[in-house]
């Protein structure tokens, strides 16, 4: 028989062993997981009492509107539901997720979808019990609470992206793939600092950085291919992004998947699909193997059917709003001297041509009108930067600098050669200068504003304005179009970019 003692070192012995195969085989799961950073559990942590704030606020503003007095009494108990109801709306909904917290548009995708939840719920709930009191709480506590969150989010939000650009609260990342590949993401993350991601190590084929340095862009190499797991477990990073790689197979991914499970770390793999993202990309396995599936990009479906009606809408409605202030910047071109508008030739959709009309801003002049007739002058790209140019007028430089000059174009939108939001539109002598992706743009309207207007405008080289115009046309969505939308407001106070 076995004694007490004996039975116990044999467990003993056993753990030890257990122990040692797992550690052995890469599958040690007392592998120490790394910790949040103090950053991330106080931005969770204000985001969930943003979050339990808004419902509150939502219902402490129903009571002082006045509630039904035949519902009175239940008041105290709809107040808890409600909460309860918005809280577990959210935790389904995956709103409180670390990483989607503070960036992309994913974050306040999850936050609409737990209204539409909740709503639902709670008008189930009226309709069942012949509820009709309950109304104010569907259609407004509820929409109420989902405006406050995200007007706090967002606030929270502008505070994360100001200490981001100072270089503050940053994912480390640990770079695997070719020092052109490497060098290639240091520069993304650097221009895009929103992110939250930071190249602090890299691992290459030779181990080494370009022209046989220790280091590429400044991010030091730490090792070769083979030396990735171990670089990840002695510097703690947050994640780390494989890029393409001679020698780098299937198996060793997979092989370096298993590495990290246990630490905490993200995987990220680079697909080597440029600016293509979001609802194009679909995995579809096959035999257990994930296939990457790209869609072509549709043109003709409902929702570019939904966005020429919304353009066609929202132009009447601004026309009406801007009314007074349109009349008083046509007064004050004229007292310049001169015609009130400028119009120019640009490109559409398909390659059409059409007259873009803006406000005047510049001296007109013999040379002027030579330089307007041949659709150099007056641009809006970064190939026709003035702002020194001492044809432009006192008061046209106010209209640039703030976008005013612009606003005629929502007649072009009426029209439809324009919509709201879509790629720069190119003057005809461009095109001569156009690659194959370039002449992509031409595939969607030309818009009054769009991503190269939210991301520094006459400060973009031609290549950042061709690649941000070609990751709008490969990746529109309507949700995109309100985001520019929303962010193009605040570009055109702050005046950032504007020649």
């Amino acid at each position: 028989m076995y004694s007490l003692s004996m039975l116990g070192s044999h467990r003993d012995h056993r753990r030890a062993q257990s122990g040692s195969l797992l550690a052995t085989y890469g599958l040690n799961r007392s592998s120490p997981q790394l910790q949040r950073s103090w950053w991330e559990t106080a931005y969770r942590n204000a985001v969930v009492g943003v979050d339990i704030s808004a419902i509150l606020v939502s219902i402490g503003l129903r009571q002082w509107w006045g509630s039904t007095p035949g519902i009175a009494a239940l008041t105290p108990i709809l107040a808890v539901a409600a909460t309860l109801l918005w809280i577990s709306a959210l935790v389904m909904n995956r709103a409180w997720d670390s990483r989607v917290l503070g960036q992309g548009s994913q974050e306040f995708n999850r936050l609409f979808r737990a209204l539409g939840f909740s709503t639902v719920v709670l008008a189930l709930v009226a309709l069942g019990l012949q509820l009709a009191e309950l109304r104010p709480w569907v259609f407004g506590v509820l929409p109420i609470a989902c405006l406050l969150t995200v007007i706090g989010r967002y606030i929270l939000r502008q505070r994360l992206h100001g200490r981001r650009e100072k270089g503050e609260c940053l994912h480390q990342v640990l770079a695997i793939g070719t020092e052109d590949a490497i060098a290639d993401l240091i520069s993304r993350t650097r221009r895009d600092p929103y992110t939250g991601w930071t190249v602090a190590a890299a691992c290459t084929p030779t181990g080494s950085g370009t022209n046989g340095e220790d280091n590429v862009l400044g991010v030091p190499v730490v090792g070769d291919l083979d030396s990735a797991a171990a670089a990840q477990r002695d510097g703690g990073f947050r994640a780390v992004a494989v890029a393409a790689a001679p020698g780098w197979t299937p198996k060793r991914l997979h092989q370096l998947s298993w590495d990290l499970e246990g630490t905490g770390a993200e995987l990220v793999v680079d697909p080597g699909l440029m600016d293509v993202t979001g609802p194009r990309l679909h995995v579809a396995p096959v035999d257990g193997f994930p296939l990457l599936r790209l869609t072509a990009p549709d043109f003709t479906s409902t929702s570019f059917l939904i966005k020429r009606a919304l353009d066609g809408i929202g132009a009447v409605l601004l026309l009406i709003v801007l009314a007074p202030l349109l009349i008083a910047i046509a007064i004050a071109v004229k007292s310049d001297g001169g015609p009130v508008f400028f119009g120019q030739t640009r490109v559409g959709r398909h390659g059409r041509e059409f007259r873009m009309i803006k406000f005047r801003s510049m001296v007109v002049d013999a040379e002027t009108r030579k330089a307007e007739l041949m659709g150099r002058n007056n641009s809006d790209g970064p190939l026709f930067k003035l702002r020194d140019d001492p044809r432009i007028t006192r008061f046209g430089a106010i209209l640039r600098r703030y976008s005013l000059d612009e606003l005629p174009q929502l007649f072009n939108v009426l029209t439809g050669a324009m919509s709201l939001v879509g790629p720069r539109p190119p003057l005809p002598e461009e095109l001569g200068n156009y690659t194959r992706d370039a002449y992509r743009k031409l595939l969607v309207r030309p818009g009054l504003t769009g991503l190269w207007q939210v991301s520094g405008r006459s400060d973009l080289s031609w290549e950042q304005s061709v690649r941000l115009d070609l990751r709008y046309v490969e990746n529109w969505t309507l949700a995109t179009d309100l985001l520019i939308l929303w962010k193009t407001l605040r570009a055109v106070i702050s005046g950032a970019g504007a020649y």
